[in-house]
C-alpha cells in the first residue's frame, strides 16, 4: 500500500516506521516543509507536501496517516475519506462526539475503513492479558483499576497540549482516552459516568488531573486516574475477575519495564499462584497496529479500535468536562 502521512512529527515518524513489509510512503505532508522533506528523506520514497488536500487527493495514495494536533484531526481526516482513502488517525480521533459521528457518516457512505490509534491495545502486556481473560482464566470480572500519568517538563502549560482550542482538552483528552478505551475493551460499555477533571499543578485552562468511575450496565466498575503531575511516570492496570486478577504495569522507557502479574486464587484462598511475564524489549504496538489496519482493508472488516471505540471514549471525556465545568 501506498501512504501518505499528515503530520511528520514525532508520531509521523513511528507511523513511518512501522509501515508493513512492502508498503510505502507516496507523499509526507507538513506546514512546516522542512520536517516533510525530512520525512521523504528517512523513507528514501515519496514526495513532501504542505497542503493535506493535495496529499490525500494523490492518485498514487491507498490510505492516509493523520498524525497532527487533536483539533485537525477530524478535518483531515474526513477529507481522507472523502478522497475515497482508508484512514488511521491518532487518538482521540477529534475533539467531540459530533465530529466522530462525521467521519462514521462518511466512512459508510465512502465505503472506506478508518482505524483509530489506541495502540496501547499492541502491547504486549496487554495481549497476554487480553489472551487469559477471552480464554475465562480470570472468572467473571468485577471491576478495573488503573493509572496513568507523567510529569510533563519545563513549559508544558505554554505547549499547544494547553490550548482547549487545539487540543480539545488536558489530560483526560490526552492519556485518559487510553484508559476509557482498555477498560472497555475488558468491561464493554459504560451506562454509567461520573467523576470530575482538575487543574491542581499547572497553569493552564485544562486539566491535569482527571478522577474517573465508570459503571456497567452489569455494575462492573472502572475506577480510573490520569494525572500530568505524576513525578514518576507511571502505568498500572489491574483487571479483577473472581477467580484471578491481571496487573499491567510499565509501558518501557521512563515508564519502566513492561510487565504482566497473573494472580491465580486458590480454592483455599490465601495467597495466590503467581506467574510473572516480563518484556524487557520494548513493544512492536505500532507494527502490530499497522499491520492490523491492512488486514482491515483486505478483509473489509470494520476495524476495531475504530470510530466506535473513539465515540465512546469521548463520551466519557465530555460529560466529565461538562460535570467539571471545562
Amino acid at each position: 500500500m501506498n501512504y501518505a502521512i499528515i503530520g511528520c512529527g514525532l508520531i509521523g515518524k513511528k507511523r513511518l516506521a512501522a509501515l508493513p513489509a512492502g508498503s510505502t510512503l507516496a507523499v509526507a505532508c507538513d506546514v512546516n516543509p522542512a520536517r516533510a522533506e525530512d520525512l521523504v528523506k528517512m523513507a528514501g520514497t515519496g514526495r513532501a507536501e504542505v497542503d493535506f488536500l493535495k496529499a490525500v487527493a494523490d492518485p498514487a495514495v491507498d490510505a492516509v496517516v493523520v498524525a497532527t494536533l487533536n483539533a485537525t484531526l477530524a478535518p483531515i481526516s474526513a477529507a481522507a475519506i472523502r478522497a475515497g482513502k482508508h484512514v488511521i488517525v491518532e487518538k482521540p480521533g477529534a475533539i467531540t462526539v459530533a465530529e466522530i459521528d462525521e467521519l462514521q457518516a462518511l466512512a459508510a457512505q465512502h465505503r472506506v475503513q478508518v482505524r483509530v490509534g489506541f495502540n496501547h491495545r499492541f502491547h504486549p502486556a496487554l495481549q497476554k492479558a487480553r489472551e487469559l481473560f477471552t480464554s475465562g482464566a480470570l472468572g467473571e470480572l468485577m471491576f478495573v483499576r488503573a493509572r496513568y500519568g507523567h510529569g510533563a517538563r519545563v513549559g508544558y502549560h505554554k505547549e499547544w497540549r494547553s490550548d482547549p482550542a487545539l487540543s480539545g482538552g488536558g489530560e483526560l483528552m490526552d492519556q485518559g482516552v487510553h484508559l476509557i478505551d482498555l477498560a472497555g475493551w475488558f468491561l464493554g460499555d459504560f451506562a454509567q459516568i461520573e467523576g470530575h477533571a482538575s487543574t491542581l499543578f499547572w497553569d493552564m485552562p485544562v486539566d491535569d488531573n482527571a478522577f474517573l468511575s465508570l459503571r456497567t450496565a452489569m455494575g462492573q466498575t472502572a475506577w480510573l486516574h490520569v494525572s500530568c503531575t505524576e513525578w514518576k511516570n507511571l502505568f498500572s492496570f489491574e483487571i479483577y475477575g473472581r477467580d484471578a486478577k491481571l496487573h499491567i504495569e510499565g509501558l518501557g522507557g521512563s515508564y519502566g519495564v513492561e510487565k504482566l502479574y497473573f494472580y491465580k486464587m486458590l480454592p483455599q484462598m490465601g495467597p495466590p499462584e503467581t506467574t510473572i511475564w516480563e518484556y524487557p524489549r520494548g513493544d512492536e504496538s505500532w507494527k502490530l497496529e499497522m499491520l492490523a489496519f491492512e488486514q482491515d482493508i483486505g478483509l473489509q472488516r470494520t476495524p476495531e479500535p475504530g470510530l466506535r471505540e473513539a465515540r465512546t471514549a469521548l463520551e466519557v471525556v465530555s460529560k466529565v468536562y461538562a460535570i467539571s465545568g471545562y
